[in-house]
Order: structure tokens, then C-alpha cells, then sequence
């Protein structure tokens, strides 16, 4: 998620201006290591099914597509950290509990997850941030209250004819 990666970069330069190391592990896995082309046809599908761009529909689109809702593969994510002697995060930024937990049954020590700040979220990214924490990734303490089953069936994307309007 694009907007996650931006604020990972920000984070690992403000731990730098306070005299500590900022790390970016990018592992490119384009549409949940399905592919650019599948990635498009699934967006593609999920704009024009039936009520538009939702969370509640998210991965089942994915699903109906590709015939799997993810691919992507952790385990060998946490192989870069320990290359660079990496034996503790701090603070971790990301909402993936299989990087999460791929790091931490590796032997790193995570003290602190991180979320993206609301206002870091662009309009139209809702609906895969609210998909995936109402289905089990990463939500702080202070937002769980908030992810139900309704957020889920309100949260909507802009349609095909919305392009450059926020929903």
C-alpha cells in the first residue's frame, strides 16, 4: 500500500534526524504477489461489480479473479533484516500480521507496531485499509471499536465515472 510505504520512509528519516537508523525492506509483490496484469483485472472487476468499489467485497473480487484472495510468501521477508544484523525493531509500520509474525518467528523482537495516521489515507484507499483490518491485519487498540462489519459494508470506492473525485 502506497500510502503505508510513504509513511514508513517519512518515519525512517525522522529516526535518522534524532540520531537513530531507519530501515525500508521492499519486497515488490505487485497485487498480493499475483501479478500487474491480475492486480488491474481485479481492480477493473471490483469498480465495475454490482455497488461499486467495497470492502466487504475486497478480497472475495481478488478471489473470483485470480482464484486466490493473496500469494505473497513472508517467511523469507525477515532473511534481509537478519543480513543486516537486525535483532530488534522499535517501531514496525506495517498492517501485515504475515510480515509481522514472519519477523518475529525469525527471532526479531518488535517493540512497537505502527499505524498509518487517518490522515495519511487517501479517500479512495479506505477501502483496502478497512477490508484488511476487518479481516484480521494489524488495528491499533484505539480503532478496534471501530472496525465491524458495518464499516465494511459502508466503505465504498469511487466508481468509474468518479475518476479524480474522492467518494
Amino acid at each position: 500500500c502506497r500510502p503505508y510505504l510513504i509513511h514508513g520512509i517519512e518515519e525512517c528519516v525522522r529516526t535518522a534526524q534524532e540520531g537513530g537508523v531507519g530501515v525500508i525492506v521492499y519486497f515488490r509483490k505487485e497485487g498480493r504477489s499475483l501479478g500487474e496484469v491480475t492486480k488491474f483485472l481485479v481492480y477493473n472487476a471490483r469498480k465495475r461489480q454490482e455497488g461499486g468499489d467495497r470492502a466487504e467485497t475486497y478480497f472475495m473480487r481478488t478471489a473470483c479473479v485470480a482464484g486466490v484472495e493473496d500469494m505473497r510468501f513472508q517467511e523469507l521477508m525477515p532473511d534481509a533484516l537478519h543480513w543486516l544484523g537486525i535483532t530488534k525493531i522499535d517501531r514496525l509500520i506495517s498492517m501485515s500480521d504475515m510480515k509481522y509474525n514472519a519477523i518475529t518467528q525469525s527471532g526479531i523482537k518488535v517493540v512497537e507496531r505502527v499505524a498509518i495516521p487517518d490522515e495519511l489515507i487517501p479517500a479512495d484507499a479506505h477501502v483496502e485499509i478497512d477490508a484488511k483490518m476487518f479481516a484480521g491485519y494489524y488495528v491499533p487498540d484505539n480503532k478496534k471499536a471501530e472496525v465491524t462489519e458495518e464499516l465494511v459494508k459502508t466503505t465504498k470506492g469511487r466508481g468509474l465515472d468518479e475518476y479524480g473525485t474522492t467518494p
